[in-house]
């Protein structure tokens, strides 16, 4: 029998489900990540036993989806979801149940789930139950879904992202049947809300895979939720820095970095501005003027769409209007890019170092030399302590008024001023300087 380490709590609650004569298991992903020797992000638990009843069970709970047959159990400052076996009703809208029935089978319970290595449960008593093959499939490195894969995805379109979500983070391909139905049903996701997809979106992107992206391109999945990758696949770069497609480019772009949020969706849209930007002159050779305003106008539009929070809108679409790095490579040029990006600056070097390893071999070495140099002098900015920002300057604006300047407009006109000076010149970042400035 195959052994699985379940925490403490969720024995205990499990235990106390059992001892008051009802079924309870730990299912779904904590079972899969087990199996795979990965530490489960939550463990979900089911029961026979109804809300109410569970609710009766345990002190400290909340209803999270009674409709649905959720409690979440907190025991210390931990929660666990506990829902009942249930059986889904007709789906109308590709999302949602019209009604939910609860079960006593464990079985009828995991015929729902959608993907056959999600769909085990586990306890102590009974050991693993696995009826749809899900061990099987973990070993072949397949996503499949439960049962038939065109009612699974007519259940929740989003399933359809899903399985490349999941093929992304296990490093799994997607088996012949499921991978045919979501081709099919692709065009069901516009009905799935923004904020649903840019979660499975940014779990896609910041797994191991971030190029099975592509995956979704071939199944015509990004074409309905990022059709701006679809027209970015089918630009050519006819130039010697470049030797794939824009789309192709960006793919493997968002391989060279480390798997952080920003840094992965900077990327993807770094250069998704060159299909508008793209002309070719009469060599044949392609150019792309103007192509890091343009991508960072579509990186706003996209994801104000997908529903993302301003910090990270703010993040990525500074990034992406500097991903070139477009400055010499002297302190005062580096002090002044420092100045306009601020703390976001290392990851400005990240982004530009896998720009140019996702490109062709012309000229790398001395890109990339260009890069290092500039990281050297960043580090000498910081060692220094040298002046980069309106905060660091050696007055206020109480200092202005002190030496009698009327509040208002003109303090903040000084102040930017008396930083041009200082960027310019860090050793003039001096209180007696600066107000010998004072017009």
């Amino acid at each position: 029998m195959m052994e699985i380490q379940v925490p403490k709590k969720v024995q205990n609650i499990i235990k106390i489900l059992q001892e008051h004569g009802y079924d309870a298991y730990a299912v779904g992903g904590c079972v899969r990540d087990s199996l795979l020797g990965r530490v489960p992000a939550d463990w979900d638990i089911t029961t026979s036993a109804k809300p109410l009843e569970v609710k009766a069970l345990f002190g400290r709970t909340v209803d999270t989806g009674l409709q649905h047959g959720t409690v979440t159990v907190l025991l210390g400052k931990e929660g666990f979801e506990v829902t009942t076996y249930r059986i889904d009703g007709e789906y109308e809208d590709s999302r949602h149940p019209k009604e939910v029935t609860f079960t006593g089978e464990l079985r009828e319970d995991l015929r729902r789930r959608d993907f056959t290595i999600n769909a085990m449960a586990y306890n102590d008593r009974t050991g693993l139950v696995d009826a749809f093959g899900g061990i099987e499939d973990l070993k072949r490195k397949v996503v499949r879904c439960v049962g038939d894969a065109q009612e699974r995805f007519t259940e929740d379109a989003l399933r359809i992202l899903r399985a490349v979500r999941f093929s992304a983070q296990l490093g799994f391909a997607i088996e012949e049947e499921t991978r045919k139905a979501a081709c099919r049903l692709a065009p069901t996701l516009q009905k799935i809300s923004a904020e649903r997809i840019q979660t499975e979106l940014v779990k896609l992107l910041t797994s191991p895979h971030p190029e099975y992206l592509r995956t979704a391109y071939e199944l015509g999945i990004t074409r309905i939720v990022l059709p701006e990758l679809d027209a970015a696949m089918e630009t050519p770069q006819n130039t010697p820095h470049h030797c794939y497609s824009v789309g192709e480019h960006t793919l493997k772009a968002m391989e060279q970095v480390e798997a952080d949020k920003v840094l992965r969706l900077s990327l993807l849209f770094h250069d998704l501005g060159k299909v508008q930007a793209r002309t070719t002159d009469e060599q044949g050779r392609d150019h792309f003027f103007g192509h890091p305003q343009k991508s960072e106008e579509l990186a706003r539009q996209v994801l104000k769409r997908l529903r993302f929070d301003n910090d990270t809108i703010r993040k990525v679409t500074l990034l992406v209007r500097f991903h070139e790095c477009p400055w010499e490579v002297t302190p005062k040029s580096i002090r002044r890019a420092v100045s306009k990006v601020g703390d976001l600056f290392p990851l400005l070097l990240k982004i530009r170092r896998a720009d140019v390893l996702a490109q062709s071999e012309y000229r790398r070495e001395e890109k990339l030399s260009r890069l290092d140099e500039t990281g050297r002098i960043y580090e000498e900015i910081l060692r220094k302590q040298e002046c980069v920002s309106i905060k660091m300057l050696a007055v206020t604006g109480k200092d202005l008024i002190g030496a009698g300047m009327k509040p208002g407009k003109e303090i903040g006109d000084t102040l930017e001023r008396f930083l041009e000076l200082v960027l310019e010149k860090p050793e003039r970042n001096t209180k007696e300087y600066l107000l010998s400035q004072i017009r």
